[in-house]
Parts: C-alpha cells; structure tokens; sequence
C-alpha cells in the first residue's frame, strides 16, 4: 500500500464512520473511525520512505504498530503535535480523545456519545485532529 492509497483509505474510512454512526452502528463507527486516524499517520510516515532505499527492519516493524501515540512520534510530527495542543484548545481536547483509540476496540461496546465524540474529534474542522494530519501528509 502506498501513501496515495493510505490518504484515501483515510477519507473511505471517515465517510464509512460517519454512515455507521448514523445508521446506529455505534461499535463500527468507533472503531473505524480510529483508523481514519491510523491510515492517515501512515501516509506521512510513508512519505519518508524514499525510492530505491530498503527501509530498515525496525522501521518496517514500526510501521505496523497500531498505537497512535507511537505512530505520531514515528511520523515525526511530535513537536508539532505538543506546540498545538499548547495552542489550540479544541485541538487539545480533540486529541485527548483520538489518542486513546486503540485496535483493540473491536472487541468493545460504546455508545452513541462515545463514538460520535471519536468522529467530532476527528472530523472536526476547527481544530480536528485529521485537519492537523493533513499538513504533514
């Protein structure tokens, strides 16, 4: 999977979230929705792959964690992450929601409020975590 694939995998996913939480589908829309998040942190660690250039095997190993936190520091976008959470207080607030998404939420039950704060958090355009993403992918 390349980064152009990852970027639009990324809106797919938004917009699958945002039919599920509509439709009721509130686990879906939870869990899908965080890999909005995912997908769009690998297309800008994909970015840093370079043509003709064998990825070291612990970069390959990273690429498939699922743990957002780890992915933004591996993405390389930590610093600026911090700077705007300290600026930006939807930002910040937003971020302490997506942050603590895992791949294991499968497996969980969550409510209506729960999923729709996910996906607010995420698609939010005044201080929406994707947005902030987009500028580095």
């Amino acid at each position: 999977m390349n980064r152009t694939e990852l970027k639009q995998l990324a809106r797919i996913r938004l917009r699958e979230a945002k039919i599920l939480l509509d439709s009721g589908n509130y686990n879906g829309a939870y869990y899908l929705a965080g890999y909005v998040i995912e997908c769009a942190l690998k297309a800008c660690i994909a970015k840093q792959i370079r043509n003709n250039v064998i990825p070291d095997r612990n970069f390959c190993n990273d690429f498939y964690k699922h743990n957002l936190s780890d992915l933004v520091r591996f993405a390389g976008i930590e610093t600026e992450r911090i700077n705007l959470e300290h600026n930006n207080a939807n930002f910040a607030a937003n971020w302490a929601v997506v942050k603590d998404w895992k791949e294991s939420s499968r497996y969980e039950t969550f409510t209506r409020i729960q999923a729709k704060e996910l996906y607010n958090s995420i698609a939010s355009r005044n201080g929406g975590v994707l947005k902030w993403i987009r500028t580095f992918w």
